[in-house]
């Protein structure tokens, strides 16, 4: 069945934002440079790791977006590439990136570190704020 017929259900309306958040998840799973682990740290806490040896913490940029957390790795092209000869074998990638990991409702940034050619970006969820809310009843007539 196809995931466009689901959300075009008479009786699914507002299911917008979930029917774009599901087409985002699916275009990052297409993705596969840089590899990634996703660890779980406990109490709501993730930690996303990304290989990207080569690049220092200039090159990089991670922002969050609309609950889209993207990871950039940029290439300065002003930089004297080695000539393509020199190498008897490149295994190592040299290109730039983007990588984006869709984030749940109250999923936060912490920090991001560079440490031996593995970026770490270390994700939090706060404890949601308890909230009770009273609603006047109103007399008619």
């Amino acid at each position: 069945m196809n995931r466009g017929l689901i959300f075009d259900s008479p009786f699914l309306l507002g299911f917008e934002h979930t029917r774009s958040l599901i087409e985002r998840a699916a275009k990052a799973a297409a993705e596969s440079y840089p590899p990634y682990n996703v660890e779980d740290l406990g109490e709501g806490a993730l930690r996303i790791t990304l290989a990207v040896a080569g690049f220092s913490p200039d090159q990089l940029q991670v922002t969050v977006e609309d609950r889209q957390l993207v990871v950039a790795g940029r290439r300065d092209v002003g930089q004297p590439a080695k000539s393509e000869e020199a190498y008897l074998h490149r295994g190592i990638a040299a290109r730039g990136f983007v990588r984006s990991f869709v984030l749940a409702d109250g999923m936060v940034v912490d920090r991001a570190t560079l440490e031996h050619g593995l970026l770490h970006i270390d994700l939090a969820r706060p404890e949601a704020e308890k909230r009770v809310q009273s609603i006047p009843i109103q007399t008619v007539g």
